[in-house]
């Protein structure tokens, strides 16, 4: 069996300014369409990611946990030190480097409403990386 996480619903207050937040990070704008009076679906995907995020309003389906709910969100990454330095370029509000053994590093970030994301390098994923960048 095979099985390819595409989607992952992030609660938030205000659309407009979430997407503002990620595009500004970099995520790139699938769709954003408003296919009903009150209703506005916005996918987004980090740079070189398969899977994407939504952010919505106006269906409870997709909006019925919390803004800022979303906890510990995981963007790999081959060198965290320059990923966080790319985000801090942007203007992303980031935490500083966490180290941990066999050379993994963490770096804390979150959106305006308080959804938690985290930079991950693990060098063994080096070669991940190799043909998308």
């Amino acid at each position: 069996m095979k099985m390819l996480l595409e989607l992952v619903p992030v609660p938030v207050t205000d659309v407009e300014r979430a997407k503002e937040f990620y595009v500004g990070a970099g995520f790139v704008v699938d769709v954003d369409v408003q296919p009903a009076d009150g209703v506005r679906i916005c996918q987004l995907t980090p740079p070189g990611s398969a899977c994407s995020i939504v952010l919505s309003s106006g269906l409870p389906a997709l909006a019925d946990a919390a803004a800022g709910s979303v906890r510990g969100l995981h963007l790999v990454v081959a060198d965290a030190a320059a990923a966080r330095d790319e985000l801090a370029r942007r203007g992303v509000p980031v935490g500083e480097i966490d180290e941990h053994d066999q050379g993994v590093r963490y770096v804390p970030f979150s959106d305006p409403d308080g959804n938690t994301w985290v930079l991950q390098e693990m060098p063994w994923r080096a070669g991940d990386f190799a043909s998308a960048e």
